[in-house]
């Protein structure tokens, strides 16, 4: 532990409080000494701090993390150049990703109460070893808010009221949370969250129509002391948004002209998404294991529920041909999903090393309808209706200090996934086809961390992923890019990467610094190619790979003033057919980010009772695009998305023990901008104030 700052990622050195554990990277909290990996956490503190409304906007200054937003109720990170479905999201260690996400900026992410945040916590490039398929650009695990029992004497009870409002969207945005118990027994911890979110405005397209939505979200959780070291907890969340309205889509969305550089007008009248995602799990886990060959163990069982329903209402071609007159067309789509987990894990000593080992298992059941103008439609499902799909992992890993210096982890998992569907109906199908398939897969992980010298470190690996296909990719039908049909194919092939991550550290009593590169190996990547027929199949592309660079320093200047930045890069290409059938072709990697750096100056008073920070964002001009990418002119800009810069201030003050406020003045400048992938441009000159108070 002597060199626990010094081994802390840097993401943490740049914050007021160092949390000195980390629970992703092997499955229990274990102290932040000799990471063998790229990690990033954020506290609950940190997204206040931020001003972040939704969960992806907590990764706005994570170098290596582009933030696209769809709309402003929708968006996602793209982690490493990965994103939607190749990122994998926990709740608590449960895993949230099933079998029906599709790829791309996918509406997932912010179904998940921002507020409702005790830390999250992401490991980069890698997870699929210890959490399986899908954990391949990185692993986001939000942990939630506790009561804390076991820190507390006697009766407690503690509350919290938040507030928040912004003047550009003149949104609102609001939690009550209470907790009580009896300190050492058990603990009750009760959240209720509501968003009023309205429509936002930039400089040049002004207010843009159709981006506002409302979100309630609630969560409680309950933890009971079966003995000293054995917990057994009951935590169940609920999260509902309505008129979640995709804006480029729609004629709200006139287009977009900044320098050479444009988007074109939204055809569709109406495009919305109304979500409910729910999750209720019990666990029980004890922390000091009287068995002699654990140490340490966790039984998690959960159920989730999410219902997803889409609503589009458009002028086409009649029956496809341009040459008679246009019709209205009105579709929806509607998916029910329920999940079953059931999750082992264990940690055991092995001589003087550790090893983490268990099992988990997951059961999506599928409910799926279709319509067109009121009537059913089964070629509109989202996915084959009355489908299953089952996905089974055993893992170990083993971790081991080989000298005072030099520390590393070995990790295997084995994966088995089954897929079966009754109702499906491929477009020119006039009955429903069944089917099934399945996979297995063995992933291996070898990291390790080498300690050059005490204000000196290297660390790095070789990581496998493993994404086998998901009933999207297999019987899916989706509407994409600017109004062409993606269907997918029973036919496709497992995804398989290799990562290897190479980096550094230094740190001394001012000055902390990390910078590391990785490069991804593709093969057989699932992908969208455009059919001959004015829509895209699904299909595996060849070979590709994908490398960048990450680094990050801060530079604490004087007591009270601290200077930290960021920046990075990335490229990539994969190998596949530009048409259905067609010849192979190198084509860019679909959403890479550019050049990205930040800068942030901050200062508090030697009280910490207030601070004030200035921060600056940039990002390069992005015209490194995709075939596909390109002909998304209603979302990627034409000639490429244009550089911006937009500088913001942050500022709190502790005006009491039990009162906090917060105010922020982001894009000083109204810069006029769209951040690479997203549907809208970004917020104009906006203030958010923020109000907590505490009992």
């Amino acid at each position: 532990m002597r060199h626990l700052v010094f081994l802390l990622p840097l993401p943490l050195v740049g914050q007021d409080v160092l949390p000195d554990l980390i629970v992703t990277a092997s499955r229990f909290p274990e102290a932040v000494t000799e990471p063998p990996y790229s990690s990033a956490v954020l506290t609950s503190e940190d997204l206040k701090d931020l001003a972040v409304r939704t969960l992806p906007q907590a990764f706005q200054n994570t170098p290596g993390v582009l933030v696209q937003q769809t709309t402003p109720g929708h968006g996602s990170p793209y982690i490493r150049g990965f994103n939607g479905r190749q990122t994998l999201l926990l709740q608590d260690g449960v895993r949230l990703n099933n079998s029906t996400w599709r790829g791309g900026p996918v509406q997932y992410w912010n179904t998940l109460d921002s507020q409702a945040i005790d830390r999250l916590e992401l490991i980069k490039s890698q997870g699929s070893v210890l959490y399986g398929s899908d954990a391949i650009g990185g692993t986001v695990n939000i942990l939630s808010r506790s009561s804390g029992f076991r820190d507390e004497d006697g009766f407690f009870s503690h509350g919290a009221a938040y507030h928040r409002f912004d003047t550009n969207s003149e949104s609102h945005l609001a939690r009550l949370e209470q907790t009580l118990g009896v300190g050492g027994k058990w603990g009750l911890m009760l959240g209720l969250s509501a968003k009023d979110v309205g429509d936002i405005k930039d400089s040049a397209l002004g207010r843009m129509v159709g981006t506002g939505y409302s979100e309630e979200s609630l969560d409680f959780k309950f933890e009971y002391a079966l003995s000293e070291t054995r917990t057994l907890t009951l935590a169940s969340t609920y999260l509902n948004q309505d008129d979640v309205n995709r804006w480029h889509n729609t004629t709200a969305n006139q287009g977009w002209i900044h320098r050479n550089s444009f988007t074109t007008a939204g055809t569709d009248l109406q495009r919305t998404y109304d979500q409910e995602r729910s999750l209720t799990y019990l666990r029980l886990e004890d922390s000091e294991s009287s068995i002699s060959w654990i140490d340490r163990w966790q039984l998690t069982v959960s159920y989730q529920r999410s219902q997803d329903s889409e609503f589009r209402d458009r002028f086409v071609d009649h029956d496809d041909n341009a040459v008679t007159p246009k019709i209205r067309r009105i579709d929806q789509k509607i998916l029910d999903v329920d999940t079953y987990g059931l999750s082992f894990q264990a940690e055991s000593p092995i001589g003087s090393g550790n090893l983490t080992w268990g099992t988990d298992f997951y059961r999506d059941e599928v409910d799926s309808e279709g319509y067109r103008n009121g009537a059913p439609r089964p070629s509109n499902r989202p996915v084959a209706d009355d489908s299953s799909y089952d996905s089974l992992g055993v893992f170990a890993t083993f971790s081991h200090d080989l000298t005072d210096r030099f520390s590393y982890d070995f990790g295997a998992r084995f994966s088995y996934a089954t897929a079966e569907w009754k109702g499906y109906r491929p477009a020119g199908a006039v009955v429903d086809q069944a089917g099934d398939t399945d996979w297995t897969d063995l992933s291996l992980s070898l990291r390790g961390n080498y300690e050059i010298a005490d204000n000196w470190a290297a660390y790095g690996g070789l990581s496998q992923a493993f994404r086998a296909p998901n009933l999207d990719d297999l019987t899916g039908s989706q509407f994409a890019l600017n109004g062409l049909d993606s269907n997918g194919s029973p036919n496709v092939d497992p995804e398989n990467y290799l990562t290897a991550e190479l980096g550094g550290r230094f740190t001394n009593d001012t000055l902390s610094y990390q910078i590391v590169g990785y490069y991804t190996f593709i093969d057989d990547t699932i992908t969208r190619v455009k059919d001959g027929t004015g829509g895209l199949a699904t299909v595996n592309g060849s070979n590709g790979y994908l490398f960048g660079f990450e680094t990050e320093a801060a530079w604490q200047l004087h007591q009270d003033w601290k200077l930290s930045g960021s920046l990075a890069w990335q490229d990539g290409k994969n190998e596949q057919a530009a048409t259905l059938g067609g010849p192979t072709v190198e084509d860019t990697i679909r959403r890479l980010h550019p050049l990205t750096a930040s800068a942030r100056l901050k200062w508090t008073h030697p009280s910490e009772k207030y601070w004030i920070a200035g921060q600056l964002l940039a990002a390069s001009k992005q015209d490194n695009l995709s075939n596909l990418a390109a002909s998304d002119t209603q979302r990627i800009p034409a000639n490429g998305t244009p550089s911006n810069l937009t500088a913001s201030l942050y500022s709190g003050w502790e005006v009491s023990e039990n009162v906090t406020l917060n105010l922020a003045l982001e894009n000083l400048t109204d810069e006029d901008y769209r951040i690479h992938g997203s549907g809208q441009n970004g917020v104009g000159r906006n203030a958010t104030i923020s109000v907590k108070i505490a009992w």
